[in-house]
């Protein structure tokens, strides 16, 4: 049965810009949620230092949790072929972080839109950059998993790979064990694809998921979500929002019965709590509820 971990969707400016809030306060708070996991991401963590990274551990451990999941996000389509080698490098030296925690998936993503960036181009990046770090994770018995995504918040451009066409693209071009599919049915709305039309084409391939609930706000269609976006600039678009989940988009019951067909067994992460704790809370209900009534036995 799928089990569940936990992302700090409502804490990240805390926990990663003005760090007012720390891991261990984040470890401690999601202790209080049913779930069973934390997903990790690199700028939780104030060193890479062994003695730091074993306290992280133990606090994990103490609460009686596990880190399946680490949330990377390389940029392999910049256009210094340089730039791209320090990418690499560093997505090196996450993996190494990654294996001391047990992960079991990594996650990847292809990269900024530059302005400009054919696609075959980009492509082609994206295809030569994941290839060379996949040897590294397969040492360490890792996954890498490519999510269709929309925007990391530090970035200037959405994700490169954000149109469905280009996404695939990129999954057909790489084959290995040791690379799969996180999936994203929040992100699926931001490319203007229906989530369940993509994962019926991905199912096989899906490792892990992410889970929330994405919203347009009242006013805004998908179009001024481009405009905006072409604009550039860190962070996310003003016009989505996240809320808890089982009140928004998402059709929960076909995307699980989607996954079950394709005998998903994998983590689900959920996104969440941009809205306070409570909300995190409903959303891991909900998603205990749907969890047990799909895959229970």
């Amino acid at each position: 049965m799928p089990k569940l971990s936990a992302f700090p969707k409502g804490y990240m400016k805390e926990l990663c810009i003005t760090h007012t809030m720390s891991i261990f306060d984040w470890i401690d708070l999601a202790s209080g949620l049913d779930v069973d996991g934390l997903e990790l991401y690199p700028s939780f963590f104030t060193s890479f230092e062994y003695s730091y990274l074993k306290k992280v551990k133990r606090a994990v451990s103490e609460h009686k949790l596990v880190t399946p999941m680490f949330c990377v996000s390389p940029d392999f389509t910049k256009p210094d072929k340089a730039a791209r080698r320090t990418e690499i490098e560093k997505y090196r030296r996450i993996l190494d972080v990654a294996a001391f925690f047990e992960v079991q998936t990594c996650r990847v993503l292809s990269g900024q839109g530059y302005p400009g960036l054919a696609r075959n181009e980009g492509v082609d990046r994206v295809v030569e950059c994941v290839n060379e770090v996949l040897h590294d994770a397969a040492a360490r018995r890792i996954t890498l998993v490519i999510e269709n995504h929309y925007k990391d918040p530090s970035w200037d451009y959405p994700e490169f790979a954000r149109p469905v066409e280009i996404f695939l693209e990129i999954v057909n071009r790489i084959e290995s064990p040791w690379f799969a599919i996180n999936y994203d049915p929040s992100n699926a709305y931001t490319s203007g694809a229906d989530p369940l039309v993509l994962l019926k084409k991905i199912k096989e391939r899906v490792a892990c998921m992410h889970a929330s609930d994405r919203f347009i706000k009242e006013g805004y269609t998908l179009e001024d979500l481009r405009k905006q976006d072409a604009g550039g600039g860190p962070g996310y678009s003003s016009i989505l929002s996240h809320g808890a989940i089982g009140k928004g988009l998402n059709d929960y019951d076909a995307i699980f019965t989607e996954l079950k067909s394709a005998g998903f067994d994998g983590w689900i992460s959920i996104e969440d709590g941009e809205n306070g704790m409570e909300e995190l809370r409903q959303s891991v209900e909900f998603l205990r509820r749907k969890i047990a009534f799909h895959f229970g036995y």
